[in-house]
């Protein structure tokens, strides 16, 4: 039933729907006299309304009497002109539309209005524009529910706007505007339809200011975007050419892209955000002991005037909530979020997309309709200034290493921008790191074997559970943003003048350049926790225990060499002193203490070790040259400095495309210098003119040097099983993925008879990052069967690896290659 219905209503029951009204309503009035208004006499006053609720003349009428005003309720009479009331609602409640269109229906007063000014010269009235606003904006709102029915840009239904009037209904803010002349307005125009539209247009412009102004822009991406998405020339041409693909009317081809546009888009809605962080606060204080940002600045002094891209590593489910939190709580907008479309769940996938979310499929081959749907889609993101977050490594690492970047959404972005420069696009690396994972059991099962499950809204209601658990600090680092206009001048310097072709081999490599520079500053960018020091200490015992004060020693070993340059003035350290670090493991279950008369051991049983394993592969990278000098030493106990340094170049090029470190070919003598002196300032290794000796067997420094070297020992194993996975069955014997089958079953075979536990040695994906990284070395060449061939440079490779294994490692992989079956042919 219309308002309208009710205006023949007696008035003692318009003053008993006010009473109750006003039973829960209490108003904020502005302009405080009503003299400020400065209304003439001598004209009638016509009060304007946007929004078509009783609920808001009931207020207006109400406000009026105790003011003295016109009142709104009596009729509007003047000489050429009779009106049996005194307001209209400029727009009615439309549902069902791409983008409300308010001037389809304009009020039956306004047009009597119109039409008398246009017939008599010398008639005028007063139009009062009234805004009414049901509680404060949503960034005022302390409390989850009153966000979520806070004021906001999109038309609420009835239902929403009756609990909004319960929930705010004490903070009601009324604002009587300035009148305006219908006559100065309609100056000039006599045509009807004309001055009908302008007169529309200049109160709906009016109306559109005092609610920005109250509740902030109208930032609903769906409303203000899909209508010029599907109307762009590349998104036409593809819909006529899928109508014409499929044989099917263009209106069908038509309603595919609407429905793509629709599942792909995010319905960005403050309100929501605004109650999602409410309750993320709630979340995270149960779960946490505290987030730490660091560097946050270099976001907020490149944020104006540029778009920004952020590029955080991929953890887990957590990052993305984290990020957008910390971004919202800092003031600024928060960013369009690239998710998977198995993320779009029931109600899950409606708040998240309310959150900013926007969905994609992870295969767009073979749908050419959506995927320009979507390409066109992040271009207007991209072009508008609209900030953007995804995860250059497409899942979420199940090792905790940096995963290989795929292209993906980079090209599609680094595209983008060549296409069209005009605001300048900026990539802004992320560390995120965690103490202790939610999904640490889940990935454990993962890397043994079990498939991955597909998301579910039962997983997210059983993980509910996760909250009276603890799970240490999180920790998040803003790295330097990267400005792709300056890095693409690197690149190719004439990109400007060229005509934009996305298959141009230029632009493939630019691409490439891009997402390895970003995963590189990620990386150089950590957070080393309390956690990541135990990790990578205990892990490297033989049987993942230690005496309490040796491993504190050892801690302190890790620390020393991690301020060390370049991660000096990088990493953010953690400088806390070693039994505290120690204390932090303990507490999150993470390692036991076993008491002992000589002193209290340190272990970690078999679950234990394989979490503590994702934390040491998170910062393994950052002692990636000290370890392998360690290991280099401790093996030969007496080694040449020259030859030392060509184990390691040997070696390095491997190690680099894996860990993503940071230096180039020419750097790298001087980066093992730095590492050289730093062991040496330790005690760790001695240093005689050009030799390098490892310190005195009954020395306190010589297994901890051993220690030290065990931590880069599973990786150099892995690529020792593979060269020899590669010798043993020869040159052009092996596809690529039989390669990584007999790799992941050698491994896994290796694990259950020698290791104790090291659950990311068996994981397929580490194995093919190796076989990927022989590759890109050129040291195996994919034949046009498929098949993988390789020369002498095999043997080298392999003898550089053998200079860093024991002997007996050596063996064991050599032997259990040598019993590996030859694939069928």
């Amino acid at each position: 039933m219309s308002a309208a219905s009710f205006f023949d209503f007696t008035g003692w029951t318009l003053d008993v729907l006010r009473r109750i009204l006003y039973l829960g309503t209490r108003t904020k009035v502005f302009p405080d006299s009503p003299e400020e208004l400065k209304l003439r006499p001598d004209l009638p006053v016509c009060y304007v309304l946007h929004e078509h609720h009783l609920s808001n003349l009931l207020v207006l009428d109400e406000e009026c009497r105790k003011r003295g005003l016109p009142p709104a309720m009596k009729p509007l009479r003047d000489a050429a002109f009779s009106s049996p009331r005194s307001f209209f609602f400029l727009s009615r409640n439309e549902r069902g539309r791409l983008v409300p269109n308010p001037r389809s229906d304009h009020a039956p007063l306004l047009k009597s209005l119109v039409r008398a000014a246009v017939a008599d010269p010398g008639f005028d009235v007063q139009l009062v524009p009234v805004t009414i606003l049901w509680g404060r904006e949503p960034r005022k709102q302390d409390s989850i529910l009153k966000a979520l029915f806070a004021e906001t840009w999109q038309q609420v239904s009835t239902l929403r706007h009756l609990l909004a009037m319960l929930i705010h209904g004490r903070h009601t803010v009324v604002r009587f505007n300035a009148p305006i002349s219908l006559r100065e307005l309609l100056a000039g125009d006599i045509e009807e339809r004309r001055a009908l539209r302008k007169l529309g247009r200049i109160l709906r412009v009016h109306f559109r200011r005092q609610r920005e102004m109250a509740i902030g822009p109208d930032l609903s991406h769906r409303r203000t975007q899909l209508h010029t998405l599907l109307n762009t020339p590349s998104v036409r041409a593809a819909i006529t050419l899928d109508a014409e693909t499929r044989g099917v009317p263009l209106a069908a081809a038509q309603k595919s892209a609407r429905d793509f546009a629709f599942e792909i888009a995010s319905d960005y809605t403050y309100s929501v955000i605004r109650a999602f962080a409410l309750f993320l606060t709630w979340v995270w204080n149960k779960v946490y002991d505290g987030v730490e940002v660091h560097n946050f600045d270099r976001v907020t002094t490149v944020a104006p005037g540029h778009g920004i891209v952020y590029v955080p590593c991929h953890r887990s489910h957590v990052d993305y909530l984290l990020l957008s939190y910390i971004i919202f709580n800092r003031g600024l907008m928060v960013p369009h979020i690239a998710a998977g479309a198995n993320l779009n769940l029931p109600v899950v996938g409606s708040i998240l997309r309310r959150s900013g979310a926007f969905f994609l499929r992870r295969k767009l081959k073979g749908e050419p309709l959506y995927a320009a749907v979507f390409l066109e889609y992040l271009h207007l993101m991209i072009d508008r200034g609209f900030p953007i977050e995804y995860f250059i490594e497409g899942g979420r690492s199940r090792s905790g290493r940096m995963l290989p970047p795929k292209a993906g959404i980079l090209a599609m972005t680094v595209q983008s921008f060549v296409r069209s420069h005009s605001r300048p696009l900026v990539f802004v690396p992320v560390y995120i790191g965690y103490e202790k994972l939610m999904e640490g059991k889940s990935y454990i099962a993962e890397l043994h074997g079990r498939p991955k499950k597909s998301e579910s809204v039962f997983d997210l209601v059983a993980a509910a559970r996760l909250l009276r658990r603890n799970f240490g600090q999180a920790h998040v680092n803003f790295g330097p943003p990267l400005a792709l206009e300056e890095f693409l001048d690197r690149q190719h310097p004439a990109w400007r003048e060229e005509a934009f072709d996305t298959q141009a081999p230029w632009l493939r490599g630019a691409v490439d350049a891009t997402a390895m520079q970003l995963a590189r500053s990620i990386n150089a960018h950590a957070v080393v926790n309390p956690v990541n020091l135990v990790a990578l200490t205990l892990l490297s015992t033989p049987k993942h225990a230690a005496d309490r004060r040796l491993l504190e020693r050892q801690i302190g070993h890790v620390q020393a060499l991690l301020g060390e340059p370049p991660w000096a003035g990088s990493i953010i350290p953690c400088e806390i002193p070693p039994e505290q670090a120690i204390a932090s493991a303990l507490r999150l279950d993470l390692v036991q203490c076993q008491p002992h008369p000589l002193g209290d051991i340190i272990r970690a049983d078999e679950k234990q070790a394989a979490s503590l394993a994702y934390f040491r592969n998170n910062v393994l990278h950052l002692l990636a040259l000290p370890a392998l000098l360690a290991c280099l030493v401790s093996h030969n106990q007496r080694l040449p400095r020259p030859r030392a340094r060509e184990a390691i170049r040997g070696i390095y090029g491997l190690l680099r495309t894996e860990l993503f470190l940071p230096w180039e070919a020419g750097d790298l003598d001087a980066a093992i210098e730095r590492s050289e002196a730093a062991l040496a300032r330790r005690g760790l290794i001695l240093t005689e003119a050009e030799v390098l000796r490892a310190p005195p067997p009954n020395s306190e420094a010589s297994p901890e040097l051993r220690q030290l070297g065990e931590i880069i020992r599973p990786m150099l194993e892995r690529q020792f099983l593979t060269l020899a996975l590669l010798q043993h069955h020869g040159s052009g014997s092996l596809t690529r993925a039989a390669l990584e089958d007999a790799t992941l079953l050698l491994a896994q075979r290796l694990a259950m008879l020698y290791e104790f536990n090291a659950s990311e040695f068996p994981e397929k994906l580490l194995f093919a990052n190796v076989i990927r990284n022989l590759v890109d070395a050129d040291i195996l060449q994919v034949g046009d069967d498929g098949r993988l061939r390789f020369d002498e440079r095999i043997t080298l490779a392999a003898a550089q690896t053998e200079l860093l294994l024991a002997a007996d490692v050596r063996a064991s992989i050599q032997l259990i290659a040598g019993a590996t079956p030859s694939p069928a042919p």
